[in-house]
């Protein structure tokens, strides 16, 4: 099979774009950031002390040839980047004196440059916690209309499974929304369909899955679900939407046929798969990565007004690649 990290940056490179790293005290960071630019994926933007930034590829060995260096303690361009930042568009969230104090954050400062329209994407996570990234995100870029909650998408590589778009499946959410209510549920599936779209070209056919199918069980967390169902449509009427089903009623055509006796678009064909919780999301992506050796790629924080991915602190080099890859597809 083809590797999905092969198809992720082949796509990648006909679009490169400017990608804002902000952690470049860690020699990871420095490495994806070189294969990047060697890949042509895009153009690395390191955004940190340029003292660091240069001792660490030393010490690495990484050569910096390629990438563009922004040094967060030139006071005088930080000031001006918050002027600027707090100047241009809407309204903010914070203030100018508050501005200035979090550019010295290389976090922030990356971020600002994104809102800017100065870089395309905003990789990190690495070394930061998830709480940060999205403290930064959810301050200086923010949700985009219409989103309750920002959420996690992941891209997984099966093999042996025949779905519609071969052996790949999106799951949501993977990482940030524990007991999501059935406005978050639905604002995750809509964020999941728009990424799938942007990303990889599909038409999304989004599945809510339970354990019941069409009503086989009721639970208050079944209700939930279907809430969520009827908002989604309601927000995104030209959407496909569907559910609740298990698992195999929403991916296998034959298990479809006898369990959803109605018409139906999304069962037997799902490409993405919405679950109720993240004890239910977490567990999927756990038990596809260790029994069926799947390999999965998504950090991207869906939601945003703008691209940002929290990698996860112990991601290899190659899946920060991959991730930086889905990262650029997603600023087109």
């Amino acid at each position: 099979m083809a590797r999905l990290i092969d198809e992720l940056v082949s796509k990648a490179k006909k679009s490169p774009k400017r990608v804002a790293l902000p952690e470049c005290d860690n020699v990871d960071t420095l490495l994806a950031a070189r294969q990047v630019s060697d890949d042509g994926i895009g153009t690395p933007v390191l955004v940190s002390p340029k003292d660091t930034i240069e001792v660490t590829a030393a010490e690495a060995g990484v050569s910096l040839e390629g990438m563009e260096i922004v040094d967060t303690t030139d006071d005088a361009a930080a000031e001006e980047l918050a002027d600027r930042y707090m100047s241009a568009g809407r309204e903010r969230l914070i203030s100018r004196k508050a501005a200035r104090r979090k550019i010295k954050n290389p976090l922030y400062y990356a971020m600002m440059l994104e809102e800017l329209g100065d870089v395309d994407c905003t990789f990190c996570g690495h070394t930061n916690t998830t709480g940060d990234v999205l403290m930064a995100a959810q301050m200086i870029i923010g949700l985009a209309d219409g989103v309750d909650v920002p959420s996690i998408l992941a891209l997984v590589q099966t093999p042996g499974f025949e779905g519609p778009e071969g052996d790949v499946i999106a799951l949501a959410d993977c990482g940030l929304n524990p007991e999501p209510t059935p406005e978050e549920l639905a604002s995750i599936a809509i964020a999941a369909s728009d990424n799938v779209a942007s990303l990889m070209g599909w038409e999304p056919r989004c599945a809510f899955i339970s354990y019941s199918t069409d009503g086989s069980g009721e639970s208050p967390s079944v209700e939930r679900i279907r809430q969520a169902i009827a908002i989604a449509k309601d927000r995104r009427p030209e959407l496909a939407f569907d559910g609740e089903f298990q698992l195999d009623a929403a991916i296998v055509p034959a298990t479809a046929a006898k369990k959803v006796k109605r018409e139906s678009v999304v069962a037997g064909r799902a490409n993405v798969l919405i679950f109720p919780d993240l004890n239910c999301a977490n567990t999927a992506v756990k038990l596809i990565q260790l029994f069926a050796h799947g390999k999965g790629y998504g950090h991207n924080l869906s939601g945003f007004c703008r691209p940002v991915a929290d990698s996860s602190r112990g991601s290899s080099v190659e899946e920060m690649v991959g991730d930086i890859a889905m990262l650029v597809l997603s600023a087109r």
